[in-house]
């Protein structure tokens, strides 16, 4: 290997400005009689980031990613063999996974030789990354690794061989989903026809492919000019290493850290491909990203380069941030007859209001039981308190916030303290309300404000706190709020709550549309009649303390003789956010309603003269 700095380049220390396509490269590296076109940005004293691009892309792929970490990083890219300005072999040997190994080693011994780099790959870059990875050369040379779709085609086989060797309905469905995934290799292998498509119609068009299939639109200099010269070579990438590695996996271990960013709308690499990976990397962190497979890094750079911060300065001794420390501390889920959703949130952090006792605490639970951290508050201290140690049984990190939702400024402050001590939630739920009952004459201002104050303003509070921190952080999430039947079943004793909750469900409904781009599903949760302290805690209208007690009473015995539990609430609650429920009626009485309500709208408008109460 030789390495030849660019004339002025040498020792000099670079902005964070992205290179524009007209720029030539700082440095050229040799390798295996190729040379490498290499990128250089930031202070070279500082540590080193190395990001290798995909298929069928160039450094510039990395624009937004390494302009943003080049504040903090001596960052350096790189045109593979046969893309961009990096020159190409005609021999299809020359794209092996071992020889894309050593141009790595090469480019990472040139820029930074005395200090390992933090290596950080996409797509085919990740595929040769994990070779690289994988050897023994690694350990002195491989600081960390963040990878992002591409897998270890060693680890690949092998999980094929592991679910064709135990063929469950489970294993089968995954190897149909990532076999649907993964149809375009097929074509890639077929004699000519792959090379012909690309030379006359597909690298001219691969900007539209990009908008209609990715969702992003492709920025200058993406796709390079050089795209039909550069897809047609990489091909060979696929014939020289797929059917080898696929059919005769090695085993490759590693003691390199190693961040898994999962692109949850890929839409060629599965997550489930990821299973067991653990076998081959014990020290390994799990992440999530609500992007496509291009998308990543051409819509969400910022968010790509600040997982790769954390992570690059975790591993140079710094503590690690609140989710990336959870990324880590992965529990098994736990075994509760009936639960649904298995270990999904496991590294998730949820933070659930009005946590004190019924809905809140059941959801706080079942959320802690699947592999959740959780953060409650109540407005009784106490309770919330017991609602956090309750989680802890359950392995949960669990903490207690004494907090009024009705209060803007306290709900901020919450939301501020939750993010700068446990981080920012993966999920919020908006529960904590209040009862009322009262015709809209004789519910007074007063009574019209407390409802109001909690069963809507609670919520706008803490979707407007946590729902910006969820927006900025850039890794999706999702918003519940519990509204209740009575948001579609209207009542004449139910004046105040009705209108809250059908506040709510509206709300909830105009923020999905608004947060649907960032990846953040909202669900409203519409319960009936379930067995909570709400009907020992509602207040009546027009009633002396002794008629209201007596009301409470009352009401109280008859939702405890519906005998709806707060828990099976919760697993609703849980079920919505896994498969992202816009709208969830829960109970018999509450799905009836909600049918009636689009059938016959004018039965409801009937029964809301009676004098029962919803």
């Amino acid at each position: 290997m030789t390495t030849t700095p660019e004339p002025g380049s040498a020792g000099s220390s670079r902005t964070s400005e992205a290179p524009t396509d007209a720029e030539s490269p700082q440095r050229t590296v040799i390798s295996g009689g190729v040379a490498l076109a290499v990128y250089e940005q930031g202070d070279p004293a500082n540590p080193t980031v190395l990001l290798v691009h995909g298929y069928p892309d160039t450094h510039r792929v990395w624009d937004d990613v390494s302009a943003d970490l080049a504040e903090e990083h001596h960052v350096v890219r790189y045109d593979v063999r046969g893309a961009g300005r990096s020159g190409a072999l005609a021999r299809r040997a020359g794209y092996r996974l071992p020889q894309l190994a050593d141009d790595l080693f090469a480019v990472a011994d040139a820029v930074s030789p005395d200090r390992p780099v933090h290596l950080v790959a996409h797509d085919w870059g990740s595929i040769q990354s994990w070779e690289a990875v994988t050897d023994p050369r690694a350990a002195g040379r491989i600081a960390s690794y963040t990878t992002m779709s591409g897998p270890c085609l060693d680890h690949a086989g092998n999980w094929i061989r592991r679910r064709l060797t135990r063929p469950t309905p489970r294993h089968l469905a995954q190897l149909l989903a990532q076999g649907a995934h993964s149809w375009y290799i097929a074509a890639f292998h077929l004699p000519l026809l792959a090379p012909a498509v690309w030379r006359h119609g597909l690298a001219r068009r691969w900007d539209q492919v990009l908008h209609r299939i990715e969702g992003v639109t492709p920025r200058p200099g993406h796709p390079q000019p050089t795209l039909r010269d550069d897809a047609v070579r990489g091909i060979g990438l696929y014939r020289a290493n797929m059917l080898p590695s696929v059919l005769r996996p090695r085993h490759r271990h590693t003691e390199v850290p190693v961040q898994l960013v999962t692109l949850t709308k890929d839409h060629y690499v599965s997550p489930a491909l990821a299973e067991g990976l653990e076998r081959w990397v014990p020290n390994l962190w799990r992440r999530t990203l609500p992007a496509t497979h291009w998308s990543a890094l051409l819509e969400k750079g910022t968010t790509v380069a600040r997982l790769v911060r954390e992570f690059a300065a975790h591993t140079e001794g710094a503590a690690a941030a609140p989710g990336l420390d959870r990324s880590r501390r992965i529990r098994p889920a736990g075994r509760r007859r009936g639960k649904s959703g298995g270990s999904s949130f496991a590294g998730r952090l949820a933070v659930v209001t009005g946590a004190g006792s019924g809905i809140g605490r059941a959801t706080a639970l079942a959320f802690a039981e699947r592999g959740a951290d959780v953060v409650v508050c109540d407005i009784d201290q106490d309770a919330a308190e017991r609602t956090a140690e309750l989680a802890r049984l359950t392995g949960a990190a669990a903490h207690a916030y004494r907090v009024d939702v009705s209060d803007s400024p306290a709900m901020e402050a919450f939301a501020a303290e939750v993010a700068a001590e446990h981080g920012v939630p993966d999920i919020l739920v908006n529960n904590a309300g209040i009862g009322h009952s009262g015709t809209f004459l004789a519910t007074t201002e007063k009574e019209w404000q407390r409802v109001l104050d909690v069963n809507l303003w609670g919520v706008i509070h803490g979707c407007r706190a946590f729902g910006t921190r969820m927006v900025g952080r850039g890794e999706g999430g999702h918003i519940v709020n519990v509204a209740s039947a009575a948001a579609y079943l209207p009542s004449k004793v139910l004046a105040a709550y009705a209108t809250s909750k059908a506040a709510v469900s509206m709300l909830s409904d105009c923020l999905r549309a608004e947060l649907a781009e960032a990846g953040i599903g909202v669900s409203a949760i519409c319960p009936g009649i379930v067995n909570t302290n709400i009907t020992r805690t509602a207040t009546f209208s027009g009633l002396t303390p002794e008629q209201q007690a007596a009301q409470q009473a009352k009401f109280s015995g008859l939702y405890a003789k519906r005998n709806y539990p707060p828990e099976k609430v919760a697993d609703q609650i849980v079920r919505a956010v896994l498969r992202r429920r816009p709208v969830v009626p829960v109970t018999f009485e509450a799905k009836a309603a909600r049918l009636i309500g689009r059938i016959s709208p004018a039965v409801l408008r009937a029964a809301a003269r009676l004098n029962a109460t919803g």
